[in-house]
């Protein structure tokens, strides 16, 4: 598999095949393919193997076989692969970026900057990896001593999205290696070779054969259920919609399989009355339009003072019409594609709706002519509390702005959803910000601040937002078990 392109951007898959499994690069056993387009031309980019249910079970056999051997590696040289990986990634920065605008579609501003924070994931999870320690001391009744120890979960199998394909695939490989765990991995079949080329990445700086293994597949349901009914799988983790992370669960609690869920999100950004407007706006922008707005994390409602109204949606329309639609590699485009056209259908029913209730379009970019499934950047005002935008992901170039008075009254709006993945609040008055992001319900929250992800920060939901954190020195205890030994001794 050639990093450079010349066999990841064939028209058809390599005699070898795209399925990373053990170590070789195979063809699906039964040799089916799909085809993965770009979004912003909708053309073929080429056929890719699409892996079944027999190349889930032979990639669960190559994952068991390398366990014993990587369990016993020391942290140190686990270590040194990954921050090996890492170097290569920054190494290879744009290749990968431009991987990622063909598959994804998304600007290649945002695309290289997804590299990097992809990359930090192998850096922090290679430091974290020599400090996973066991603890020692004597029983408080005396007599014998506690031996507390970790050691990793076993096989770990994974389902990442396509929104950031480099990204939401290393967060959970750092960790997983990291903890002395094998990988099985299911990317997303829109964007599979992004996720292939870190496989050949982690290849090429020395990991051993059967650890990491890449299924590129259209058939989903049937190389997860195959995963999940296998007893030797004992951690999964998935990043996608709450409804398929419900689905995905049930199948999970049959083997009572170890679960992190990272699943949908409805961010509130809430702009006070004292808050500095100009840092606002450009949080506002970095918050909902990274990643063209298709992000778990992206502000989807706005709530604003109506001391700070008008002069927010003055500025913050201004920058939302001024963004550049177009292909992702063009020079000066900040807004790529969505990734595909019922994305495009979605987004413009939920605008729809919002209007048909009295919303107004406040400010509207532009869009190319031609192909490509391009949404223009957009600002609602006057958004009605039963528009459908504001209890869906609108995971888009939309923004719904409503105003506020009262603080408790909107914190009751806020937090009126089923979600809780991340949060914003802007104001000078750090009481008031802390205040206000402390009653937010909501596993993250930025304060002043309109970027949060981390690989340092612990990354994760509440109620129907997911399970557990990824990221951070919680990312790696998901990969480990917690044994306690009672040891005594006679003399």
């Amino acid at each position: 598999m050639n990093l450079a392109g010349i066999d990841l951007l064939a028209k058809a898959p390599p005699a070898e095949g795209d399925v990373f499994l053990g170590g070789r690069w195979l063809a699906a056993a039964d040799g089916r393919t799909y085809p993965v387009h770009d979004p912003a031309t909708g053309d073929l980019i080429r056929h890719v193997s699409s892996a079944g249910p027999d190349d889930a079970r032979a990639a669960i056999d190559a994952a068991h076989s390398a366990a014993a051997g990587w369990r016993a590696t020391p942290p140190r040289r686990r270590s040194e692969i990954l921050h090996d990986t890492f170097a290569l990634m920054r190494e290879h920065t744009d290749t990968l970026a431009r991987l990622i605008v063909l598959e994804n579609g998304k600007a290649y501003r945002d695309a290289a900057a997804e590299v990097g924070y992809a990359a930090e994931f192998f850096r922090w999870f290679a430091e974290e990896a020599v400090r996973v320690g066991s603890a020692f001391g004597d029983a408080p009744a005396g007599g014998y001593r506690h031996v507390v120890r970790k050691h990793p979960v076993g096989v770990t199998a994974f389902v990442t999205p396509w929104n950031f394909p480099a990204a939401m695939a290393t967060r959970k490989i750092a960790p997983a290696l990291a903890a002395g765990c094998p990988v099985l991995l299911k990317p997303a079949p829109e964007t599979p070779l992004t996720a292939l080329a870190v496989a050949a990445l982690l290849a090429e700086a020395g990991l051993p054969d059967g650890l990491l293994n890449v299924l590129p597949t259209d058939r989903a349901p049937e190389v997860v259920s195959a995963w999940l009914g296998d007893e030797r799988v004992r951690k999964f983790s998935f990043t996608g919609s709450t409804a398929t992370g419900k689905v995905l669960l049930e199948q999970a609690a049959a083997n009572v399989v170890n679960v992190t869920m990272e699943l949908g999100g409805n961010a509130p950004f809430v702009v006070c009355a004292d808050a500095d407007v100009d840092a606002a706006v450009r949080g506002a922008m970095d918050a909902k339009m990274r990643g063209g707005g298709e992000v778990c994390i992206a502000a989807n409602r706005f709530y604003v003072h109506a001391d700070v109204a008008a002069e927010f949606t003055e500025k913050f329309g201004a920058a939302m019409a001024a963004v550049r639609v177009g292909p992702g590699l063009e020079d000066g485009v900040t807004l790529g594609p969505m990734i595909n056209e019922g994305s495009v259908d979605k987004i413009r029913s939920l605008v729809d709706d919002a209007v048909a209730r009295g919303a107004r379009i406040a400010a509207r970019g532009g869009t190319p002519d031609g192909p490509g499934h391009f949404h223009p950047a957009t600002v609602l005002v006057d958004v009605p509390d039963d528009a459908r935008i504001l209890h869906e992901e609108v995971f888009g170039p939309v923004a719904p702005l409503t105003t506020f008075t009262d603080e408790n009254e909107m914190l009751a709006r806020a937090n009126a959803t089923v979600h809780g993945l991340a949060s914003y609040v802007y104001s000078r008055d750090v009481g008031r910000a802390l205040r206000i992001a402390e009653r937010l319900e909501a596993g993250m929250v930025g304060v002043n601040r309109g970027l949060l992800s981390d690989p340092a920060a612990p990354f994760g939901g509440v109620k129907q937002s997911g399970l557990g954190r990824e990221g951070g020195r919680e990312g790696i205890e998901a990969f480990l078990e917690t044994q306690y030994i009672a040891l005594d001794w006679t003399d």
